[in-house]
């Protein structure tokens, strides 16, 4: 694994320029747009880099972007990878060891999410406290290489609680209504079934979706900060669970796009 990412991220430090990203941004389904925010200078697709997976998620175009947001260097995942593809624990959060091997030392991490709390309605823009790993395997799983990061790390603040307030803090000042909670994260492909909602939201989360919790598991062994915003595209609230497809998941998710956009814009902005 030290050989891959030392080779990838020699091949990408030769094709931006040695550009030296300040944080990383894992964009999920329906979210590729806050690209239009970032000043573009590098478009990297997946297929040319090396030792990366390719998505195959419709909404996820499948590229590295850098270039400035917000006054900061930044590189963007335009595309995620999941365990529902085929792809390794391993392969999924292989992006974030190489974000970490380019020095980037805070990881914005983005989804779309269906919601279990009552007080949430769809359209609505969850910051994320904690989550919980219902995936059946963990990608530390195995012989732990030292120089990626301890062989038990810690997970009590999963999610930094001073982006967490910095987020409410911006979200507040434009008028924008959030909420918090917490992120199950499960293997899909499927969506979960009304007992499942129920069994979720009874175990302590507030929405679940099918990515973020590898990546981010791999970013905290790295030693990254880490902060997780969610948008609530279906409900599966207990007496109004509704049918849901990936298309409305994405339509939904693109019409709030801008909101999440200014609010991770304006926190990297102001992040020293």
């Amino acid at each position: 694994m030290l050989e891959q990412i030392a080779f990838t991220t020699k091949s990408i430090l030769e094709k931006t320029q040695n550009f030296n990203p300040e944080f990383g941004i894992i964009l999920g389904t329906g979210l590729g747009g806050l690209v239009k925010e970032i000043d573009v200078k590098y478009s990297l697709p997946y297929e040319e880099i090396p030792n990366f997976p390719v998505s195959t998620v419709e909404g996820h175009s499948g590229k590295l972007i850098y270039g400035l947001l917000g006054g900061k260097r930044v590189m963007a995942m335009q595309g995620r990878f999941h365990f529902y593809e085929g792809y390794t624990m391993q392969q999924i959060t292989f992006p974030v060891r190489v974000m970490k091997a380019l020095g980037i030392n805070t990881l914005c991490v983005s989804n779309a999410s269906g919601g279990m709390n009552p007080a949430f309605k769809v359209g609505e823009i969850m910051i994320i406290t904690d989550h919980i790993n219902l995936f059946p395997t963990n990608p530390l799983i195995g012989k732990n290489v030292n120089e990626l990061g301890p062989r038990f790390p810690d997970m009590s603040e999963a999610y930094k609680k001073e982006y967490v307030q910095l987020a409410q803090q911006i979200a507040s000042e434009h008028a924008i209504e959030v909420k918090t909670g917490v992120y199950a994260g499960l293997t899909g492909p499927c969506f979960e079934t009304p007992a499942e909602y129920r069994y979720l939201w009874r175990i302590g989360a507030d929405c679940v979706g099918m990515s973020t919790v590898p990546e981010v598991i791999v970013a905290k062994h790295g030693g990254m900060n880490v902060f997780g915003i969610s948008i609530i595209t279906d409900l599966g609230v207990e007496g109004i669970v509704e049918t849901v497809s990936h298309e409305e998941v994405q339509h939904i998710a693109k019409q709030q796009e801008p909101k999440m956009s200014l609010i991770v814009r304006e926190l990297i902005k102001r992040i020293s």
